[in-house]
C-alpha cells in the first residue's frame, strides 16, 4: 500500500495536510505546486489498495482524474470547500466538502479531528482571509491578542508564498515549506524557530508596499478593478492585494489581473458577503475559472477578454 498527498500550496492547504498528519502519520509522496496548479490528481499513480488524500483541491477541476483513480481501485479521501459540483457517489470515496461562506479546508480537517490541532486551523483562516471564523477558533483556544497577531502574519506568509505563475516565482517550493513546518505541533515554536517566517514577512511586506502603488483601472461604488505591472513580485502578491483589499472595504468586489508570463492575466477576485453573485459563479464562466463564494479565481484570461471580464464584473457587482 502506498499513500499520496495531494494539498494545494497556499495556508489551507498546508495547515490541512498538517494537521492531519500530526493525528495520523504516514510516509507519503507529496502532490502539490503553487496555488493555481489546480489538476493535482492527475499526477497520481495510485492503484488497487493505495490510499489518496485530498485537501484544498477542487473535486470538479479534478473530475475526470479522481473517477480514473476509484476506476483503479485507489481509496479517496477528500477535504475541500471549493465549488464541487455533483459529488460522486462510490464505496472508495469518502468526502468531506463544504463550500459554505467562512469554512475552509483546514476547518473540515479541525472538525474531522475533534480540534486537536486547531492552532494551524486558526492559521489557515487567517490566511484564506477569513477573519470572523480565524477570531472564532483563536477565541476557542483562549489566544491572547498578541498571539493572534503573530498566527495572522504566519497564515497571510503562507498563502502568499502559493502564489506565482511557477515555484520559481515563490519564496520558497510548497513541499519545502509543508517539510519545514511538519516538524511542529505548535505554530508559535515554528515561527520562533524557522527562519523562513521571517524571509516570507519582509518579502510579502515589500510586495504589498510595491502593489500599492498601483491605482485602480476602473472603479464603481460597489466594485474596483486593478491591474498590476507584468512582473515577479506582482505575480506574488496578487492574491495577497485582492485579500487585503478586500478586507479594507468588506462591501466592494475586488478583481486583480497580473499579467501572465505566457500571455493574457491570471485573475483574482473576491466578492462581498451580501452579494447575489458569488465569485466562482463569476470566475466559472470563464475557462479555468473557479474557486468559493468569496474568492475564486482565473488561471488565464486572454488580454482579447479584459473589457468584456471587466463588464461581467461591473454587472455581477452593482
Amino acid at each position: 500500500m502506498r499513500y499520496f498527498d495531494v494539498f494545494n500550496g497556499d495556508a489551507d492547504g498546508l495547515c490541512a495536510l498538517h494537521q492531519l498528519r500530526l493525528a495520523e502519520p504516514a510516509d507519503a509522496v507529496l502532490v502539490t505546486g503553487v496555488k493555481r496548479d489546480i489538476g493535482l490528481l492527475a499526477r497520481v499513480p495510485a492503484a488497487a489498495g493505495d490510499r489518496v488524500t485530498v485537501l484544498d483541491v477542487s473535486l470538479d477541476r479534478n473530475r475526470d482524474a479522481l473517477l480514473a483513480l476509484l476506476a483503479r481501485g485507489a481509496q479517496l479521501r477528500y477535504f475541500d470547500h471549493h465549488y464541487a459540483g455533483e459529488i460522486p457517489v462510490h464505496p472508495l470515496l469518502e468526502a468531506h466538502i463544504d463550500t459554505e461562506r467562512g469554512v475552509c479546508t483546514s476547518v473540515l480537517v479541525d472538525r474531522h479531528l475533534g480540534g486537536r490541532y486547531r492552532a494551524w486551523a486558526v492559521v489557515a483562516a487567517y490566511g484564506d482571509n477569513l477573519e470572523r471564523t480565524g477570531e472564532g477558533l483563536a477565541e476557542a483556544l483562549a489566544l491572547s491578542p498578541g498571539e493572534r497577531d503573530r498566527l495572522r502574519d504566519l497564515g497571510r506568509n503562507l498563502n502568499y508564498n502559493a502564489y506565482g505563475e511557477t515555484e520559481a516565482d515563490l519564496v520558497m517550493p510548497p513541499v519545502e515549506l509543508y517539510r519545514a513546518l511538519a516538524r511542529y505541533p505548535d505554530p508559535l515554536r515554528f515561527i520562533d524557530s524557522e527562519p523562513v517566517c521571517a524571509r516570507l514577512d519582509a518579502a510579502r511586506r515589500a510586495d504589498m508596499e510595491a502593489a500599492r502603488g498601483v491605482p485602480p483601472a476602473w472603479t464603481a461604488a460597489a466594485a474596483a478593478l486593478y491591474v498590476l505591472p507584468d512582473a515577479t513580485w506582482a505575480r506574488r502578491v496578487g492574491g495577497s492585494f485582492a485579500n487585503a483589499l478586500a478586507a479594507e472595504a468588506p462591501g466592494r468586489a475586488v478583481a486583480v489581473l497580473v499579467p501572465g508570463a505566457s500571455g493574457g492575466y491570471v485573475v483574482s477576485v473576491r466578492s462581498p458577503a451580501g452579494a447575489a453573485t458569488g465569485a466562482d459563479e463569476l470566475c466559472r464562466a470563464f475557462p479555468g475559472g473557479g474557486g468559493r463564494r468569496d474568492a475564486g479565481g482565473i488561471d488565464r484570461l486572454p488580454e482579447s477578454g479584459l473589457e468584456g471580464f471587466r463588464r461581467r464584473f461591473a454587472d455581477a457587482f452593482r
